[in-house]
Order: C-alpha cells, then sequence, then structure tokens
C-alpha cells in the first residue's frame, strides 16, 4: 500500500497498522519570509547574523539570511497538517522526537513543503504512537531541508 498523495485517512485508530510504508506529500508550499525568521528569532533570542541581518548575510556564505534549523523544525505542525486523518480519536498530539538531521539551509524565500511516511504503529494505554519519518523538501532542491523521525499519539482513552 505504498505511493504519493495528499492526504491518508482512516476510519477508525485501529486501521492505522494499514499505512505503515505508506507516505503522503503536502499539496501546499509554505514561503519562508523574513518577517517569519525574525519573529522566531524574537521568540527564541536566537539573533544570529545569518538569520536576522539581510544586508551582512547577502555577503555571508549564503548570500542571503537562512531560517533557522529549528525554525523549519518547528514548522513540521503547519506542514503535516492533514497529511495523516485519524477518526474517532479524542486528540493527537507530539509525542516527541527520535532523530532529526538539518540537511541544507533555507534560505529566506525559499517555499517548503512535507513528505511523511509511516514507518511505525504502536498500541499504548492511550492510544497508538505512530512514528513518522518526515521530510522537509524545498521547492526546486533536489536535496531536503531536514529530515526528522516523529512520534504522535492520537489518544482514544
Amino acid at each position: 500500500m505504498s505511493g504519493r498523495s495528499g492526504a491518508r485517512a482512516v476510519a477508525t485508530p485501529a486501521e492505522l497498522s494499514n499505512l505503515v510504508g505508506t507516505e503522503s506529500v503536502g499539496q501546499d508550499w509554505l514561503t519562508i519570509d523574513q518577517g517569519r525568521i525574525d519573529a522566531f528569532a524574537g521568540a527564541t533570542g536566537d539573533f544570529q547574523w545569518i538569520h536576522v541581518e539581510p544586508e551582512r548575510a547577502a555577503s555571508g556564505p549564503f548570500g542571503a539570511t537562512i531560517a533557522h534549523g529549528y525554525l523549519t523544525l518547528a514548522l513540521l505542525p503547519t506542514l503535516t497538517e492533514g497529511l495523516l486523518e485519524v477518526s474517532g480519536i479524542r486528540m493527537a498530539v507530539n509525542y516527541g522526537l527520535d532523530k532529526v538531521r538539518f540537511l541544507q539551509p533555507v534560505l529566506v524565500g525559499s517555499r517548503l513543503r512535507a513528505r511523511s511516511e509511516v514507518m511505525s504503529v504502536d498500541e499504548s494505554r492511550q492510544g497508538y504512537r505512530v512514528g513518522l519519518q518526515v521530510t522537509v523538501e524545498i521547492e526546486g532542491s533536489d536535496r531536503p531541508a531536514l529530515i526528522a523521525d516523529t512520534i504522535v499519539l492520537f489518544m482514544t482513552a
């Protein structure tokens, strides 16, 4: 049951195991503008010049400002929204990350989208823990911005 498309949906959480090995790709691209980068810098206190000083960054190693790696990571909920829909749950919560790799800087003005593959499904007393490998793609690039192994808890209890 492998393939590429928009959302994967199941009518009950018990059907999640049928999705192992399937992939979903976001249909919409998200533009990373300087305002978003500056807001993230303000929220985190990370004002490194490669992120927030466009004139200086223009002559720096990347030729422009770049998004914080953790900004790209923090966008996973937005980028993966709707890629996996599960009916019959109370809620879904972020359970954690097993591995994250930042593979390429995200230049200001880049457009991102997510690709998500269901890697595992484990039933627990709270519901179902779903392991996802999420790849954040940069439009026009063969190399992704990041790959993260995430875990979502779909709560049934």
